[in-house]
């Protein structure tokens, strides 16, 4: 079916179809992963003139790198565990869980585990890993981090490439933002149950407000431990988050006498819609409850323009996507929400 036609389906033909596309493609990998470990096993790339299979899968199939490391692991896992292929055929896994769990099947647990990996996000396997095989924790250690040359380089041309175009698209209002010298994503990995490693880069304002806090916390904290510093922190800033966004306080003030009439959201509705909702995303949609728990928002069930109150029975909370579509739905496609916009300096503005 071409694009054009699929345009004029309905949506319930283009869920239907996505579902069973979604199914032939899950056959069609297990059928594939099948066939790569029997070549595997008779290491029919060789005579194909490859050196492994991951060669054959790379430059013969044309796989990325990453989808024939992902597919040969899960060959070669099957190899051992044929009940793996059932799992990944009515998509219970997946290729990544695959990968995360192979070194921790045998055959006496190789169901168990799978089963109890069934469905779970990338994020849960990780936490049943750590479960399996826990690991100590992490040395403390604070170092400082080199900067490579070529960092440096990379960076400055970034930076000349980011002041050109902000200089004509903006008139030089100002100087841009740096960016980052290292682009090292921040770690948070579990290492055994209800222990996690964290590694992230700071600069060095950051660095000496840490040691600021180890010396005036040695009455408590002798040692100067990052992770409990890191705990008292977090604490603080989430109970103020928790207080400015859904007034979380210790003595809550009788909300009897609140207004319901205006848009404002009393404190005493956001503390009950908060605690109603358990903090997620209300929307129910046909496939289930959205478990969106970020960019959280109070949205209106009958819309404030139509006279909806702001009470607790009036609102819910919703994700900012869910809130979005909500309001379209009601008010139709000619509502544009939080469009972005390009300011520009206008010819009577001073610069």
């Amino acid at each position: 079916m071409n694009t054009s036609m699929i345009k004029k389906i309905s949506d319930e033909q283009l869920l239907e179809q996505l579902k069973t596309a979604s199914a032939s493609e899950r056959d069609a990998t297990a059928h594939l992963i099948v066939l790569l470990a029997e070549m595997d096993s008779r290491r029919l790339y060789l005579a194909e003139g490859h050196s492994s299979l991951f060669t054959y899968c790379t430059q013969c199939l044309h796989l990325s790198e990453h989808a024939a490391y992902g597919r040969i692991a899960a060959a070669r896992v099957a190899r051992k565990f044929p009940i793996v292929l059932e799992f990944l055929r009515d998509g219970s896994i997946n290729l990544t869980t695959v990968s995360l769990l192979a070194s921790h099947l045998t055959s006496e647990n190789s169901r168990r585990i799978l089963e109890a990996a069934r469905h779970k996000s990338k994020r849960d396997v990780e936490q049943q890993v750590a479960a399996l095989a826990p690991k100590p924790d992490v040395a403390l250690q604070i170092r400082r981090v080199p900067v490579r040359e070529k960092t440096i380089e990379r960076s400055v041309v970034a930076e000349d490439m980011a002041a050109s175009k902000f200089t004509q698209r903006h008139d030089a209002i100002g100087p841009p933002p740096l960016p980052p010298l290292c682009s090292t994503p921040p770690v948070i990995a579990p290492i055994a149950p209800e222990r996690y490693r964290v590694q992230v880069t700071i600069n060095a304002e950051t660095h000496q407000k840490l040691r600021r806090v180890q010396d005036l916390l040695r009455h408590v904290v002798s040692n100067g431990d990052p992770a409990v510093i890191f705990d008292r922190a977090l604490t603080l800033l989430l109970h103020d988050l928790e207080k400015r966004k859904f007034a979380s306080v210790e003595r809550p003030r009788d909300g009897a006498t609140v207004n319901t009439t205006g848009r404002h959201v009393p404190a005493a509705v956001r503390r009950a819609v908060w605690a109603r909702d358990a903090g997620c995303c209300a929307f129910v949609g046909r496939s289930g409850r959205c478990a969106e728990r970020g960019f959280l928002e109070f949205h209106h069930v009958i819309p404030f323009a139509e006279g909806g109150s702001t009470s607790v029975e009036n609102l819910q909370l919703r994700c900012r996507a869910h809130n979005a579509y909500e309001a379209e739905e009601y008010f139709g496609g000619s509502l544009f929400r939080e469009r972005s916009i390009d300011y520009q300096l206008g010819p009577d503005r001073v610069e």
